[in-house]
């Protein structure tokens, strides 16, 4: 029997069914589905460089989260390329500065990694800095699937939640479904040498205007102290760090020449 919620639809229980199935005796799978239909919908019409962000609404959607963003892969800092909300590109970049966080377990593990409650208890003291970051921004709880899995994974799906909890294992699935229709669409990406979108730009390289921001910086800083791109952005995350500032804002402030390192 489907077990179907009263209230909230994205709070039903049971368990992870697997792809295309809802447990043993191949039963249909209804929350893959939904899933589905929802992410049918989302993504109709859309241009490439919609798709990451159509995809983290579809989450928000499905899944008992305020906020969801997806991040790739990348040495030094992940590439941030979509979310679903000013809120959720916060969290994003607080880890991407930290270099510390459910996201970077994700990577590191190629698994999903729950923290349900960031306000006390194991997952508050596996990340103290970010838990107490991401708390002040209103986030109690963050879950972190990966796209792909160990030495395939190339980024991470990021949900955000504004209460302590955890997800049952029919939502975790959906997760997966979201994550899986994501990493498709990202290792679809045109590279250098493909044709060009149509408006000139290859559109991974316009969703990672940020990325491309830090490493601009932290070329300016190598110049500024003659010190490799790894000391460089360690700089730059040490003072974004120090004045509760995102590595982002920092680098658009030596950009800018508002900020120079070897004043310091």
């Amino acid at each position: 029997m489907v077990v179907r919620p009263r209230d909230d639809p994205r709070d039903a229980p049971g368990g992870d069914p697997g792809p295309g199935r809802a447990g043993g005796g191949g039963r249909p799978d209804p929350d893959g589905a939904r899933a589905a239909d929802a992410i049918t919908r989302g993504v109709r019409g859309a241009e490439p460089g919609e798709v990451p962000g159509r995809l983290c609404e579809v989450a928000v959607e499905l899944l008992p989260v305020i906020g969801a963003s997806v991040s790739l892969r990348s040495e030094g800092m992940p590439v941030q390329l979509s979310a679903s909300s000013a809120q959720a590109a916060h969290l994003a970049q607080i880890q991407a500065t930290l270099g510390d966080g459910p996201c970077q377990s994700a990577l590191e593990d190629g698994a999903p990694v729950l923290a349900c409650d960031l306000t006390a208890g194991r997952d508050a003291g596996r990340w103290p800095v970010f838990a107490q970051q991401a708390t002040e921004a209103g986030v109690r709880a963050v879950y972190a699937v990966p796209l792909g899995s160990g030495a395939m994974c190339v980024g991470t799906l990021d949900l955000y939640r504004d209460r302590p909890g955890g997800l049952t294992d029919r939502q975790l699935h959906v997760a997966r479904v979201v994550a899986g229709v994501m990493t498709v669409a990202l290792m679809a990406l045109p590279h250098g040498d493909e044709p060009e979108t149509q408006d000139g730009e290859d559109w991974l390289s316009g969703l990672a205007t940020d990325h491309d921001e830090v490493y601009q910086a932290v070329g300016m800083i190598m110049a500024q102290l003659g010190v490799g791109a790894d000391d460089a952005l360690a700089r730059l995350r040490a003072d974004a760090f120090a004045h509760g500032r995102t590595a982002l804002d920092v680098a658009r402030d030596v950009i800018a020449h508002r900020t120079r390192f070897d004043r310091y």
